[in-house]
């Protein structure tokens, strides 16, 4: 139990994870890696080589050992982590693992003389009280999962059947439950993870879905990254007919209905949650701007996609900013970055609407500053992250 002496411990550290934060989940997860082979496949270790995943960590612990007393303080960090970890079929056998490497880093890093017993003590009862929340929590979801409507718990096999190119560096796989049986709904905007075994090695990712939901299909649409072990493969390896193993879908970054005018902003990759929640929206007498930012034509995926739909409904309003327009790129609204004076063209008159926007960190801060500046309620402006989550301020 934690008491209040180790309430009283725990905060007194955060001054030292301020400083010494990433250092410290540096050594943390070169240590879980290296000794615990068991739980590799659910990192991603290109997070792991940028800082990304160490930042992410640090900043979670920071903001634990802050909100000690009043974890309601959290906010939506909690269900960040609660759906990631269930997409990635987190089970409770791995906090032991995770807690043991903490506190060893701990000492190792802080050292004997800071990391006494006692703040090892007090960190030891913090870690059981924040493990046991988020295994409550998870097993809650899965739980329902398991119990909803074509509904599963672990992995489940689904075929490609339809692998189809989106742009030079998307393809989507269209995916159906290869035991014919009914399809879990999910709301737009989650993603699904993904468990495949590459040159005898296991590995898992979470990837958006990205097409509204139905009886029939799943669709992931995935970026080839330059290093990508897992993209890479899909992309090169991965062909119709064959088999994928897929955690049944999570996210807390879905669309909410209400009749507010809907503003989707993507950059590169990222328009692939919003493609489903602008397919939703349409549903309804919503009215939708679509404001998609790409390096060129070339990567611009679904640009046939939004066209279309933009013929077929007037209510839809979209716009393509390209870092640089080449001569086939077609009709461009916006040359260079997505800025302040470009949003503030595209958004609709009114700043009561709920906007929703994904992409690249530099992509996406800039994306929040702007508007931010233009008007839009801050609790009406939604964003989620491909990798750790990161501050966006």
């Amino acid at each position: 139990m934690l008491s209040a002496e180790h309430r009283a411990i725990v905060k007194a550290t955060v001054p030292l994870l301020e400083s010494g934060g990433e250092a410290l989940t540096r050594h943390f997860y070169t240590m879980l890696i290296d000794e615990h082979p068991e739980v590799r496949p659910m990192f991603n270790l290109a997070n792991q080589a940028s800082g990304a995943q160490q930042r992410a960590l640090a900043n979670g612990v920071l903001m634990y050992a802050r909100h000690i007393d009043e974890l309601e303080q959290l906010g939506g960090l909690v269900g960040q982590i609660i759906n990631k970890h269930v997409a990635l079929n987190i089970l409770p056998e791995h906090y032991p693992i995770v807690g043991q490497c903490l506190l060893r880093s701990i000492r190792e890093v802080l050292g004997a003389e800071i990391a006494t017993d006692a703040v090892i003590d007090a960190w030891a009862a913090a870690y059981k009280q924040l493990a046991d929340l988020l295994i409550g929590l998870e097993e809650k979801m899965y739980a329902e999962r398991e119990a909803a409507p074509g509904g599963w718990r672990g992995t489940r096999l689904f075929r490609v059947i339809r692998k189809v190119r989106e742009s030079d560096e998307i393809t989507s796989f269209h995916l159906s439950p290869d035991d014919g049986a009914e399809l879990l709904a999910f709301q737009p905007g989650q993603y699904t993870g993904v468990r495949l075994s590459i040159n005898g090695e296991e590995v898992r990712r979470n990837y958006s879905l990205s097409a509204a939901p139905n009886d029939r299909e799943y669709r992931i649409s995935v970026k080839r990254e330059p290093n990508g072990k897992v993209s890479n493969h899909l992309h090169a390896n991965v062909k119709e007919g064959d088999t994928l193993e897929l955690f049944a879908p999570a996210g807390d970054f879905k669309l909410e209905p209400n009749d507010k005018p809907l503003v989707l902003i993507s950059g590169g990759v990222g328009i692939t949650p919003t493609l489903a929640m602008l397919q939703a929206a349409l549903k309804t007498d919503r009215t939708v701007h679509f404001i998609h930012a790409a390096r060129h034509g070339g990567v611009h995926a679904f640009r046939d996609t939004i066209d279309e739909l933009a013929r077929r409904h007037p209510r839809l309003k979209r716009f393509y900013c390209y870092e640089q327009k080449r001569d086939e790129d077609g009709e461009v609204h916006g040359i260079g970055y997505l800025d302040e004076k470009l949003l503030a063209k595209w958004l609709p008159e009114t700043r009561d609407v709920d906007a929703y926007f994904l992409g690249p960190i530099a992509f996406m801060k800039a994306v929040k500053k702007h508007l931010k500046a233009l008007g839009v309620p801050e609790a009406q402006s939604r964003y989620e992250f491909f990798g750790p989550a990161s501050a966006l301020e």
